[in-house]
């Protein structure tokens, strides 16, 4: 994977970290044949699990890459989350929708990640146009109005000067490209202490532990019970005051934590690791021609498992913008709604993850007889059960829509679709660009939207009857009425749809589908 390319040559993109979020942004670039350099100064794959959950938008992601298939192994249905209050009574449950699922994968997953990490890796390294050093750290940088000039040094001290047109930093909580590009963390008030704790369960540990996720609102020690693929199991433990992180890291303390549900003999201690659960996120996310993204540019506590999955979602939102402005005439101004629409959506999924876990952590027993007989209340006095696809917002500024359309915003359905005789996911067959998808059984004809922008911006995708041939567009039968059901739903009859699958705009008629076409023109600074 080491090259040894001249130091000297010049990239379109520098992306400066390697964990899954500059694995992720040096593939999606490989994949459009960008010229690529990624620096880490670590060597290989960090060894041990630390972000355990995945979603179906993600996993969607991964499929548009070819990748889906080589992380599935190492995944599992992330189970139904019960939540238990101060006298260990079921007050809730948080489970995923049911299906047939809207993106066609399994909502919620909880994976393994050493080896999707390097398989994110491999695939990024494996475009001709991708270099990577690792072992190399980048430095500082400059840059002007045409490019940026980083320094770059290798663990043995050697010191290079390469230039990129644009520069990501993917490179973690430190991120020296957000301290070097002024970049500074807004609070959003909340600081924990937490005690991380991975243990191989054998047979014996098997059978003791629950067969569900689990959050134990208890005031005297709130703890969090994951299940993960294998034999894999985590606890999240609040730590007390006056507990030493680094003392409770000690395995003989760590088994006394566990000692509710194991014992040494129950099982392997893979990990254990103290954190400060922190609730923070960019004031900006560019600088000039510098972008920050993933750690880098937001934290937030780990409650319903968003940390990866959220920084994956930056990368895959700015890395098409800067095709878009690069190749395809798109105005530089559409780079600045990158940081516009990733902030609001971090802050607001962050603010509701933060609430869950100011809930779970009340330490005051009074106050969590309150919290417990609030949250039963609100089910009716039965636990209620929520799904963790409505926690998380849709986006709402940006490149959408200026005309509040319903489902504005939101993730785009991806039924299975059958074609010749075979039934595949709709990205499959429509592809990953801008789309235009119209309701066959009754919405508006898209003749005369080939013209100008439509015609080399714009696949024209017609949800079609059963037999039902389509000149001009691509044509889908679905399995399962998912999108079907979504048209009638939101009550539209076309919807265009953004690289990253989020919904630009819906329309109800003909004439509602032409400014929303136009509209989506003059944003990319083409005509309509």
């Amino acid at each position: 994977m080491q090259t040894t390319a001249d130091a000297s040559s010049h990239y379109d993109v520098l992306v400066a970290g390697f964990g899954p979020a500059g694995a992720f942004a040096a593939g999606l670039l490989g994949a459009k044949d960008y010229r690529t350099l990624v620096v880490d100064r670590s060597t290989t794959v960090y060894d041990k699990p630390r972000a355990i959950a995945i979603d179906h938008e993600i996993l969607r992601l991964f499929d548009n890459l070819g990748l889906a298939e080589k992380v599935l192994p190492y995944t599992a249905p992330f189970t139904a989350s019960k939540h238990f209050g101060a006298k260990g009574q079921l007050i809730r449950q948080i489970d995923m929708v049911p299906e047939p699922y809207p993106l066609s994968y399994t909502p919620s997953m909880v994976f393994t990640q050493p080896p999707v990490e390097a398989a994110m890796r491999d695939h990024a390294a494996s475009f001709p146009s991708v270099e990577i050093r690792l072992g190399t750290e980048l430095v500082d940088f400059t840059q002007d109005n045409r490019q940026v000039s980083a320094r770059i040094a290798t663990a043995e001290g050697e010191t290079a000067t390469v230039t990129a047109d644009w520069l990501i930093g993917c490179d973690g909580a430190w991120s020296t490209v957000r301290q070097h590009a002024g970049l500074a963390l807004e609070d959003l008030v909340f600081d924990e202490p937490w005690l991380v704790v991975d243990v191989r369960a054998g047979e014996s540990g098997l059978a003791k532990l629950p067969d569900t996720a689990a959050q134990f609102c208890d005031p005297a020690r709130p703890t969090s019970f994951l299940i993960c693929p294998g034999n894999h199991r985590r606890w999240e433990i609040m730590l007390l005051p006056g507990e030493n992180p680094r003392e409770m890291e000690k395995p003989e303390n760590v088994w006394k934590l566990l000692a509710p549900w194991l014992t040494p003999e129950d099982g392997e201690l893979w990990r254990a690791a103290a954190y400060r659960f922190h609730a923070l996120v960019a004031d900006r996310w560019r600088e000039g021609r510098v972008f920050i993204a993933g750690d880098a540019a937001h934290q937030q506590p780990p409650f319903i498992g968003q940390g990866m999955c959220q920084g994956l979602r930056d990368v895959s939102n700015l890395v098409w913008k800067l095709d878009a402005v690069m190749r395809k005439g798109a105005p530089e101004r559409l780079l600045d709604s990158y940081g516009t629409e990733r902030k609001r959506h971090v802050t607001e999924l962050t603010a509701k993850i933060k609430a869950i876990g100011e809930t779970i952590c009340i330490r005051d027993p009074e106050e969590a007889a309150k919290r417990d007989a609030k949250i039963l209340a609100e089910g009716g006095g039965r636990p209620r059960v929520i799904t963790r696809q409505e926690i998380v917002p849709p986006l709402s500024v940006g490149l959408l829509s200026q005309v509040e359309t319903p489902a504005r915003g939101t993730l785009f359905p991806q039924p299975m679709v059958v074609k010749d005789g075979k039934v595949l996911r709709m990205d499959k067959v429509a592809g990953t660009g801008w789309r235009l998808v119209i309701d066959g059984r009754g919405g508006p004809a898209p003749s005369g939207l080939v013209a100008g922008f439509a015609a080399d911006r714009l696949t024209t995708v017609r949800l079609a009857t059963t037999g039902e041939t389509c000149d001009g567009e691509t044509a889908i039968t679905e399995r399962d009425d998912v999108l079907a059901g979504w048209f009638d739903r939101h009550q539209v009859a076309a919807a265009i749809v953004r690289p990253d699958h989020y919904v630009f705009g819906t329309a109800r008629d003909r004439a509602s589908l032409d400014m929303l076409v136009g509209e989506l023109g003059h944003a990319l600074g083409c005509a309509a």
